[in-house]
């Protein structure tokens, strides 16, 4: 589980997060939706440690990234994965050799116990046959499987997603969120998306945050959604491409 705890941050004066605080629960999805500019890709990058905070505090399992040493911060990155919003990848690197860069940096384990990890993680993706290919050689789905197997080739206890659909179309989008909520239950990760596709909230939404103008506003789940009278999340929805889905969804349950 991660806390956060009337977070705020700034940069050059001007207030960009405003005192959030929010739960993200071990084993669901937990979405942090909004709209661009919101603030939700700089709450993201503050709980995985790339921003400092000015105020609050932000707890894995209880432990607080504010009071820790640098050996105890090492010791937490190396509990963390990061599925970034293009992939990531490294150009001049084959899939194995992404894959296994995480234990090359992190661990001292042999040749032969990264060989069997890394093809454990590719195949956990459903990726066979491909460890000799390069980026530039697979398809955008595959590029973000591959990062997703790097993301948890530690076997991480916390794994984070900034915009996993960003550039896929609409059934490889659906099929990469059913892998990271599949691969959150099966390992009890707790797991944090930054998203603003819509079908993402539905489908996969356990736990979503929704911010706006870079405060809290509203957090529930898939299913509550549809009922909040909150006016900001409201035109947030309905202004999205699947707005028409939600509407249809939402008089649906009106009609039950």
């Amino acid at each position: 589980m991660i806390e956060i705890k009337n977070l705020s941050k700034s940069f050059e004066g001007r207030m960009v997060l405003k005192d959030i605080s929010s739960t993200f629960d071990k084993g669901k999805t937990n979405l942090i939706i909004g709209q661009s500019g919101s603030g939700k890709t700089v709450l993201l990058k503050s709980i995985v440690g790339l921003f400092d905070i000015e105020e609050g505090e932000i707890l894995f399992d209880g432990r607080n990234t504010r009071t820790m040493n640098f050996s105890e911060q090492k010791l937490l990155r190396q509990e963390i994965g990061m599925v970034f919003q293009n992939g990531a990848l490294f150009d001049s690197h084959n899939v194995e050799e992404n894959v296994r860069f995480p234990m090359d940096m992190f661990t001292t384990m042999t040749a032969g116990e990264k060989k069997a990890r890394l093809n454990f993680c590719l195949d956990r993706v459903n990726i066979k046959q491909s460890n000799h290919l390069y980026p530039s050689e697979i398809s955008g789905g595959m590029r973000k499987r591959v990062a997703i197997a790097r993301a948890i080739a530690l076997n991480p206890k916390y794994l984070f997603c900034d915009e996993p659909n960003s550039g896929l179309d609409p059934v490889t989008s659906i099929l990469i969120d059913a892998l990271i909520k599949e691969i959150t239950a099966e390992f009890d990760i707790t797991t944090i998306i930054n998203t603003h596709d819509m079908n993402s909230v539905m489908e996969i939404g356990d736990n979503i945050l929704f911010i706006s103008e870079g405060q809290k506003c509203w957090q529930g789940n898939s299913s509550q959604i549809f009922n909040t009278r909150n006016k900001k999340l409201n035109a947030f929805v309905f202004a999205s491409p699947f707005s028409k889905k939600f509407r249809e969804i939402k008089q649906m349950e009106d009609d039950e």
